[in-house]
This record gives C-alpha cells, structure tokens and sequence, in this order.
C-alpha cells in the first residue's frame, strides 16, 4: 500500500475476536480478565482513531450474561465509544435491510438522540448466540440500548442470505458481510447444497472491497465432513475473511491461491481451555483498506495473562520407567522441576495482578 495516501480515502478498522466478557468472572484470581483485554482493544481503537471496530463473535462468553458483566461491558462501551468525534465513512444500503433483526434499525451514529465517536460492528458468536425461547442474544441488548451494532443475524436456516453493510469513505467502498454463528453441520450443508445466497454490491461491483467475517470451525473436528466450513465453500469474490471462533491467532493473512482470497484469523483476546492454540500470543488487528488493497497491522495484547502450554511424553524419561523402585520419589522431583515452568510465565502486564 502506498505510504503517501490520503487519509481522506483510508478505512482504518480495528479487528477483534472472541473477547468471553464473563469468563471465569467467579474466579477471585482470573475474573477480571476478559473486561481488562476488552477496555485495551477499546483503548487501542481511541488511541488509533480507527474508523470502528469490527468485533468477530463471542462477544460474552455466555448468551445470558450476568448482570455484573452486562454492567461492565455496557459501562465500557460508554466510556470509550461515546462523544463528538465526527464519523467519516457513509453507510450505502438499505439499513432496515442490514439491521432487520433490531428495534431500531439503522447504525447508532445516525441516532439523532446518541453521540457516538466509535461505532462497533459485530455479529454473535456460538457463545453468545440468541436462545432459543426468545431469539435474544446478548448483543440484541447492547444494540437496542444503542451501543453496538449487531448485523449478520440469520432468522431462515432453510436459506440464508447475506447482504453487505455498504460503506464508502472517500473514494474506498467497503462491502461488510457478517454472518453470526450456526451450527457447524447446518451450514456446511447449506452451503453444499447451494442455500446460502452472498449478495455482491449491484453498481460497480468490481470496486467493492469484499469483506466477509463469519464465526465457525476452521478445520475438521470428530469424523463428520460436515463438521467446519470449508474456505472451498466461500464465494471467490471475497478479498478478505476475518474468521472467529478459532482462538489460536495467526499473525499475518494467509493467502488461499484457490479462491484467491485472504483469510485472517485474530485469535481470543483471552485464554478460556487449557490448549497449545491458547498459548500463543494474543493480538488484535489494525486493518487498513484503500480502494482494493489492504495492510493489515498486528498488535499485541499487553494486558492478556501469560500462559504456558507445554505437552511432556513421560516415557522419554528413563526414571521415571517401572523398573525404577524409586519411581514415586522420582516423579515427585520430575514434577517440581517441570512446574518451575510456570516461572516463565510470570506475570509481567499491567492487566495481571
């Protein structure tokens, strides 16, 4: 991307997936955890005077949050998302279209009766995805209270339509598909049996940048075929997938030379299984779209607590084998080598107490 274009024609989004608000909140230790990630994206998104901030999935780790974590997220959301400065992108379609499934239909920005300064954008994740009794899901909250706002709700699971949030700033068209989460084996029939429709602008459909983010299985789990969403699946046209759920981070795009399309996958902001994906470093994403290219800027999560995931095969280690008489005593030093591990991942973030 060129370094001396005008900021005037430069979408700048922040990227973020997979926040749990809620997790563990019962914890004395770790309970804090998830809203002192979520205040440092929000915090990054001011600093960085980001356009807005497109969030993945799994916003709450539970689709009925407490009201203590409804209370600190929504607390949060006031204080970093609202105030006068201006909004500079246009939004182009049909907003009764986009919004359908929320009571006030149309992006908080343009609510006459809100001062908003950073718009969020999210879908719902399978953590946070509407119950069954109401078809609420925690994010129908913060949107009609005007905090967020929630797009890629599917109400049909017999055929599902995408249709792209328009935005235009300057001279960059920005085509945003969302497509909250669904049960892993639905949609992957849907899509091999041609029932999910992503509608492409109509006028000028060549100088859309196409953005798809969406919150399912990555690669295969169990033995069903069904079980993820193949990037096979997903139209061509597409010039960048986001991809929730998955909560080990990938670093950098990766390039699918098939379809001819990137994928970026942000990763959790917060470690919520004990899994060698976990460990890895936690990032959110700058992500920069002129016109059809886009750079995309990693940064890495000061205030995420450290995590050590190593696996050991005991049978490698010949004292600890049963012809040793002194296995017991053996393994208990083995074992008090091996904790010292921890040591490495001593606390040393402001968000850790």
């Amino acid at each position: 991307m060129e370094p001396d274009i005008n900021p005037e024609n430069l979408l700048n989004i922040l990227v973020a997936t997979d926040i749990h608000l809620g997790y563990a909140e019962k914890d004395p230790i770790r309970g804090e955890d998830s809203f002192i990630a979520f205040e440092e994206i929000l915090t990054l998104a001011v600093e960085n005077k980001v356009d807005f901030l497109l969030l993945g999935g799994d916003l709450f780790h539970d689709n009925k949050p407490s009201p203590k974590c409804l209370h600190k997220c929504i607390t949060l959301l006031r204080r970093y998302c609202m105030g006068d400065s201006p909004i500079t992108f246009e939004f182009l379609s049909d907003q009764s279209i986009n919004f359908g499934n929320c009571p006030f239909p149309h992006v908080n920005y343009e609510d006459p009766n809100l001062n908003i300064s950073l718009p969020v954008f999210s879908i719902h994740g399978n953590h946070d995805d509407p119950t069954v009794n109401w078809n609420l899901a925690a994010l129908d909250l913060l949107s009609a209270a005007g905090l967020v706002n929630y797009f890629g709700c599917c109400t049909n699971l017999q055929k599902v339509e995408v249709r792209p949030l328009l935005l235009r700033k300057g001279s960059s068209c920005l085509a945003l598909f969302g497509l909250g989460s669904m049960k892993d084996e639905r949609l992957s029939r849907l899509l091999s049996q041609s029932k999910v429709d992503i509608f492409r602008p109509k006028v000028h459909a060549e100088d859309w940048f196409n953005l798809m983010v969406l919150h399912q299985n990555h690669v295969i789990r169990g033995t069903s075929a069904f079980s993820y969403v193949p990037e096979a699946a997903l139209p061509d046209f597409l010039d960048l997938i986001v991809w929730g759920h998955e909560h080990e981070c990938i670093p950098d795009p990766v390039w699918n030379p098939t379809k001819e399309f990137f994928v970026l996958q942000p990763g959790s902001s917060v470690a919520t299984s004990l899994s060698e994906g976990e460990a890895v470093s936690k990032h959110v994403f700058l992500l920069r779209i002129h016109g059809k290219k886009f750079k995309t800027e990693k940064i890495k999560l000061q205030t995420v607590r450290p995590f050590v995931y190593e696996a050991l095969a005991l049978s490698k280690f010949d004292s600890l084998q049963p012809e040793n008489e002194d296995q017991k005593t053996m393994f208990g030093k083995f074992k008090k080598e091996k904790i010292s591990l921890s040591k490495k991942a001593t606390p040393n973030s402001p968000g850790c107490p």
